[in-house]
């Protein structure tokens, strides 16, 4: 088993393949020379549906929640088969049939991770991570400072919410991941939109990823990806170029090929994707699938640089198997490296105003900013903006 809490994404492994972009969309694959076969995920659809969470039987989360994912595994290393894949409203489980979808419905879950049976599990890809992202702090003050109302002591951040967008309505997402292929032993891939990161997804085997492949288009992205979107001009396509006076033979085609291929995986992996691998990040282990573990990260809320949250599946020897991302907006970093400071001077506002460099006025109209303004005692708040 992992003894030890990873501190950053690893993708040893995988390979970086060359990139097809779409418009403003770009998608570059990530292929493996050796598959996971003891691990494997398909998808569940619960149809057009509010997903209700409860998460510790104290605290719930709601949130749009169109498909999960069902993990299987085995405990002797031998070869798995993913179930595949059934459309289902709740009323139509173990029939043939689906009803057709008319409203939105509530489709009720428990936990965000949660076992079917001995070697299967169920959880919800994204929101984990994003229900990790919501709990940041979620009671509220340890210390009652004189600056905090008593709903900051009484009832925390909740109710805590965020907004994300589905990649349905991502523009240009859905004609590009029509048109792009799929490489043979691709197993993940990094979605970038004008450019900029948007998401990772890596599975275990190019048979999930191939079934897996169209959820791209159901998943959640942030703000910042949204409106990159909308106003992004095409992007520009990396092609190779190779020096024909150094090519005479085959050999020396091949040998420029490669040295193409190894150059763009250089800079992508250095360059493009240089704000998800080299940041890092604290991970809460989850769930244990036999010889893996199911952890979920968040970044450090550092500002003006990418943050990303998400979770992640590793083998006990920290190998990736599973990965999957979500880039915070600016705004939602600000209200996560807000929240930290907090903590971390115990909420009490003069010394987090001192470490951030500012003073308790600017310290309360942040927090106002930030949409936490109902925890501060009314005076405060007054005081703060007049001055």
């Amino acid at each position: 088993m992992t003894t030890h809490s990873p501190s950053g994404i690893d993708l040893a492994g995988l390979t970086t393949g060359p990139p097809q972009a779409w418009g403003g969309v770009r998608l570059v694959p990530l292929l493996r020379a050796a598959p996971v076969v003891d691990l494997r995920l398909h998808p569940r659809a619960y149809g057009e549906s509010i997903g209700v969470v409860d998460v510790d039987g104290r605290s719930g989360y709601a949130a749009y929640v169109p498909h999960g994912y069902v993990a299987n595994w085995t405990r002797d290393g031998a070869p798995a088969a993913a179930y595949g894949t059934r459309l289902s409203d709740g009323r139509t489980a173990g029939t043939d049939r689906a009803a057709p979808v008319e409203h939105l419905r509530l489709h009720f879950h428990r936990r965000m991770a949660r076992r079917e049976a001995r070697n299967r599990l169920r959880f919800l890809p994204l929101h984990l991570a994003l229900e990790g992202y919501l709990a940041l702090h979620f009671g509220g003050p340890t210390i009652v400072w004189e600056e905090w109302a008593r709903r900051a002591v009484n009832r925390g951040l909740s109710p805590r919410a965020e907004r994300a967008y589905v990649g349905a309505e991502v523009p240009g997402l859905a004609d590009a991941l029509r048109v792009f292929e799929i490489h043979p032993g691709q197993c993940g891939a990094l979605l970038y939109v004008a450019d900029a990161l948007a998401g990772a997804l890596v599975v275990p085997h190019p048979d999930d990823y191939r079934v897996l492949h169209p959820t791209l288009l159901k998943d959640l992205y942030g703000e910042l990806v949204h409106q990159y979107a909308l106003l992004s001009a095409p992007v520009q396509e990396f092609r190779a170029r190779l020096d024909d006076s150094a090519v005479r033979t085959p050999a020396d085609l091949r040998a420029a090929v490669r040295r193409q291929r190894e150059e763009w995986a250089a800079f992508h992996d250095g360059t493009m994707a240089g704000g998800l691998l080299g940041a890092e990040y604290s991970f809460q282990r989850v769930y244990r699938l036999g010889r893996f573990s199911l952890w979920r990260f968040l970044p450090t809320f550092h500002r003006h640089v990418e943050n990303h949250i998400g979770e992640c599946v590793l083998d006990s020897s920290g190998r990736l198997a599973y990965l999957k991302t979500f880039r915070l907006s600016e705004a939602q970093v600000r209200r996560g490296h807000l929240l930290s400071s907090l903590a971390a001077q115990d909420w009490h506002p003069a010394r987090t105003a001192a470490a951030l460099g500012i003073t308790t006025e600017q310290l309360s109209l942040r927090v106002e900013h930030a949409g936490f303004g109902q925890l501060l005692v009314h005076h405060h708040r007054r005081a703060a903006l007049t001055r």
